[in-house]
């Protein structure tokens, strides 16, 4: 479209400089460097709105990738926990108080200490495992069930079966090493570990759900960069917005000749409509008359 400005005429909006804020319902303004760009969200919705089949194939292509990757790329790890109490009575008596306090004060001991070197290289000798010391420490979780004296010792491995051996190896040289180590009563085994029969990752409908949301927001960023990097002024609007100047008529595009052709054939069609109107009145008169 053609567009014809007068450029003696100003719109009625104020020029906005640095700090200054567009009150305009919808429209963002941003200024970097004295270079005021306005945004009208409106008109970026619309943008979105006239993108929807972009924006449901990427949604739809984001699951569908992150759910085939998750099943077939992917293997399943499963974990398996055994539990030590830490507190034992001294010399066989009953547990009392001092025995408790003990116990509370040496769990974080614990912790640290079923994490060593010499007992998990027995762990790897006893089962024979395929790991360094490294490798088995990064599969093994130890840690204190909050408020108690319970110590966790939580494996997780691709092979359901390993994770429950490692768990339970683990405990049973605990109860073993630890009171040489810390010249206190055995801890005791409150659970051993069992074979997991559900996996523990990777969860399917999580990585389907952020794989969805992932591409549907890479093709929301992506309409709004082209969305803002379009200068092309398409309407008498977008002139004024630009340039501050009214303007006085546009020329449509296209075939010009065609558009005036089809507008004579409309011109001719309606005087011949008004002609035969007319020819039908005087029809009626004359018939009166007589």
């Amino acid at each position: 479209m053609l567009i014809m400005s007068n450029t003696g005429s100003k719109t009625g909006t104020n020029a906005i400089g640095n700090g200054a804020v567009n009150t305009n319902v919808g429209v963002v303004t941003a200024n970097i460097n004295d270079d005021t760009q306005e945004i009208d969200l409106l008109d970026l919705l619309s943008e979105y709105l006239a993108h929807i089949p972009l924006l449901a194939i990427s949604f739809i292509a984001g699951a569908l990738i992150a759910g085939l990757f998750t099943m077939f790329c992917i293997s399943p790890k499963y974990t398996a926990t055994a539990k030590l109490y830490m507190v034992s009575a001294s010399s066989g008596a009953a547990v009392d108080l001092t025995d408790l306090n003990i116990g509370t004060s040496l769990s974080k001991d614990y912790e640290v200490l079923m994490q060593i070197r010499p007992l998990y290289e027995d762990v790897i000798e006893e089962l024979g495992l395929p790991y360094t010391y490294n490798q088995l420490l990064s599969m093994v979780s130890v840690s204190t069930v909050s408020d108690t004296r319970v110590v966790s010792v939580t494996t997780t491995s691709t092979d359901p079966d390993e994770a429950r051996d490692i768990s339970n190896s683990i405990a049973d040289l605990a109860v073993t090493y630890l009171p040489k180590l810390m010249e206190t009563n055995a801890p005791n085994i409150a659970e051993r570990a069992i074979r997991p029969e559900r996996k523990s990752s990777p969860s399917l409908v999580k990585n389907t759900v952020i794989g969805a949301i992932l591409f549907l927001m890479i093709a929301l960023a992506v309409i709004t960069v082209f969305y803002l990097l379009d200068d092309t002024l398409t309407t008498a609007e977008d002139v004024e917005k630009e340039f501050g100047i009214i303007p006085l008529t546009s020329i449509p595009e296209g075939d010009v000749k065609e558009i005036s052709d089809e507008a004579e054939a409309k011109i001719m069609e309606n005087k011949k409509k008004k002609r035969r109107a007319k020819n039908a009145d005087n029809t009626k008169s004359r018939k009166k008359n007589r």
